[in-house]
């Protein structure tokens, strides 16, 4: 497996990894949100879109999004603040160490920038993921928990980096 910034010809690939990945707590989403999750092209066009593949280069086992300031995903990050979203791992390649491997790569890419933190929201149903961000160094940020819609909880989770 490498990471690689993702490619035009992976945005299918993204698309249906990440909605598989998240399938299990989409019930009771709205089809929006689908929408969005499936739109990895304006994740790369309007974030920074980061895939981890197979060692042929063509298979996607997982992506995420990287958030800096301005772009229209970020969700809770503040001034000097890096976040990140949509971390899906395809339900193939869960437990091997792709979902560790992209956090890494936000938090070593923010620390290079020099940022002050890393944040993300999660749903409270993504247990195996909370473990993944605490074993990281994240830590719950309560203050900044919210609701993008009535009856959908997001908990936040930040880590303070270090120079």
């Amino acid at each position: 497996m490498h990471l690689r910034r993702a490619r035009p010809e992976d945005y299918a690939a993204v698309a249906e990894a990440t909605v598989s990945a998240y399938e299990p707590l989409l019930a009771s989403a709205e089809s929006t949100y689908v929408e969005r999750l499936r739109n990895s092209e304006a994740r790369d066009l309007e974030a920074e879109l980061w895939v981890a593949v197979a060692p042929d280069d063509r298979e996607v086992l997982g992506s995420v999004t990287i958030c800096r300031e301005g772009s229209p995903w970020r969700e809770i990050g503040l001034a000097g603040e890096g976040e990140f979203r949509m971390l899906a791992v395809a339900p193939h390649a869960q437990g091997r160490g792709v979902g560790e491997a992209l956090a890494r790569h936000v938090v070593d890419r923010f620390r290079e920038e020099g940022a002050v933190a890393v944040v993300l929201s999660s749903t409270p149903l993504m247990a195996a993921a909370h473990r993944l961000y605490e074993r990281l160094g994240f830590g719950r940020c309560p203050e900044r928990d919210w609701e993008p819609m009535p009856g959908v909880e997001l908990l936040a989770f930040r880590l303070e980096l270090h120079p």
